[in-house]
């Protein structure tokens, strides 16, 4: 043979290698379009689910209810990367290492982690919020160990939400996917981060005291607006307060507009109007301390007030929805015995779906490529007649309004928040899912990752966590 042969041969050889890698790794692959239930990973999910109740001790006749919280500051410095607009970040940054063009600036106003703790004498859940785009799973692993180290709580006793600012710390991971959240990995990121939610949740169980709590909700729906499509929206903002001998106040909030008031040209720290939000009560009422829970973001945008700049928009708005809250805190009706209890998993997902066309999607082996943790956290957690339901992702204020209403119905109150321990994308109203443009839109299509039945999948784990901690059942509305 011919030296020219023998290099065309090797060349096609090698062009048919590459051509097939390419295909494994990043696609195309077709779609699947089947459920979950009957699966292997839904059944060890519901396993894990009925294995981690049986640590809680439900009563009917619950201890005198205890309760402490902490505020740790994250240790921030100007020139650290921001999470959240990807516009911030150029991929020749990550490539090549040019120097980036949109670090933080300076810090407009300090970002927290504020923690809650809360238990009934037999069991003990902490609620820690941050001034954070997402919780990272790394960061939450890293806080399980130290918090592990200095208490006795394990991962099922430690909730953890975001606000979803997205004017907070990036660089808190390594890999390519986490460089288009949060820009270049800072070694510095994860320990701030780590040290500011251990802090945090520590201070707030050495702090368990006797306490009473009462909680409400009202409607909120001239500040959020579904984004998305003409839908509906979850416009319920939330509150638990919890008082201590004194009158000293925990006030933790759960309100599911994004906080996208601040554009991405604006490059200095700031915790957004949910910050804004928590700061104006603490300002207003001595001797409080007030924290905050993301609800569900999905779909959901913010209606700021007019004012000259985003800022200012952003702070109008906390400000304002700050004021209503205070309005409502009248009357409260208080509880001093209350079953606490908590379920937190880490859970099993459908096979990565990331869709090209209605036949077509990308590699499910592409998020390995790309550094994308493909696992997800879940967690609930009861405090008397109040539920919470913490999901991985951006969670569809559609699908939380029925959840809410449904749950009403039953007798029970229910929150929903978003970012719970990982990140998995957009979870979306599985009746979008197979409308024409959806593959091509960025809630169904670009964010969404976990097939045609998302809806259906995260209802199930609910209904089941939450009934495995004594909610009454309920129907999902139509």
């Amino acid at each position: 043979m011919r030296l020219w042969k023998k290099i065309a041969l090797a060349a096609g050889v090698s062009a048919l290698v590459l051509a097939g890698l390419f295909v494994v790794f990043i696609g195309p692959w077709p779609v699947y379009t089947s459920g979950f239930e009957g699966t292997g990973y839904y059944a060890r999910n519901l396993a894990a689910i009925e294995q981690t109740a049986r640590l809680n001790h439900l009563t009917s006749t619950p201890g005198p209810l205890k309760a402490g919280w902490g505020v740790a500051r994250m240790d921030l410095e100007p020139g650290m990367p921001l999470a959240g607009y990807g516009a911030r970040h150029n991929i020749k940054e990550y490539l090549f290492g040019e120097k980036p063009k949109k670090t933080a600036t300076g810090i407009h106003d300090d970002l927290h982690v504020k923690a809650i703790a809360l238990s009934d004498g037999e069991d003990v859940v902490v609620i820690a919020g941050a001034d954070l785009l997402i919780i990272p799973p790394n960061i939450a692993d890293a806080v399980r160990k130290e918090v592990a180290r200095k208490t006795p709580l394990t991962a099922n006793n430690l909730y953890f939400g975001a606000s979803h600012t997205h004017d907070g710390p990036g660089g808190f991971g390594e890999g390519l996917a986490a460089f288009f959240v949060g820009g270049l990995y800072n070694p510095k990121v994860p320990v701030i981060l780590t040290a500011a939610f251990t802090d945090a949740i520590v201070e707030a169980y050495n702090r368990l005291e006797t306490a009473r709590m009462a909680h409400g909700r009202f409607d909120a729906p001239q500040y959020i607006r579904n984004r998305a499509r003409k839908g509906p929206v979850d416009s319920l903002l939330s509150y638990l307060v919890v008082e201590k001998a004194g009158g000293r106040r925990c006030i933790l909030l759960n309100y599911s507009a994004h906080p996208t008031v601040v554009g991405s040209r604006f490059v200095e720290f700031t915790a957004e109007y949910p910050g804004f939000l928590q700061s104006a009560i603490e300002k207003a009422m001595p001797d409080t301390t007030v924290a905050y829970l993301g609800g569900a973001l999905g779909s959901s945008g913010p209606v700021a007030p007019d004012r000259p700049n985003d800022i200012e928009r952003a702070q109008a708005m906390g400000e304002e929805l700050a004021g209503l809250v205070m309005a409502n805190l009248h009357d409260l009706k208080w509880q001093t015995n209350v079953d606490v209890a908590a379920i937190g998993i880490p859970i099993e997902l459908p096979s990565f779906q990331l869709r090209l066309s209605h036949s077509l999607r990308v590699s499910p082996l592409l998020p390995k490529v790309l550094g994308l943790p493909i696992g997800g956290w879940m967690h609930a957690a009861r405090v008397g007649d109040l539920f919470l339901v913490g999901i991985p992702g951006d969670f569809s204020g559609e699908i939380s309004a029925q959840w809410k209403r449904a749950a009403a119905d039953a007798g029970y109150s229910l929150w929903t928040s978003s970012f719970c321990a990982a990140y998995i994308g957009y979870i979306s109203p599985d009746k979008y899912y197979d409308e024409p443009n959806a593959p091509h839109e960025y809630e169904t299509g670009f964010m969404s990752w976990i097939g045609p039945h998302q809806e259906a999948f995260f209802t199930a784990l609910m209904e089941r966590m939450t009934g495995a901690l004594g909610a009454p059942p309920f129907k999902q509305a139509s």
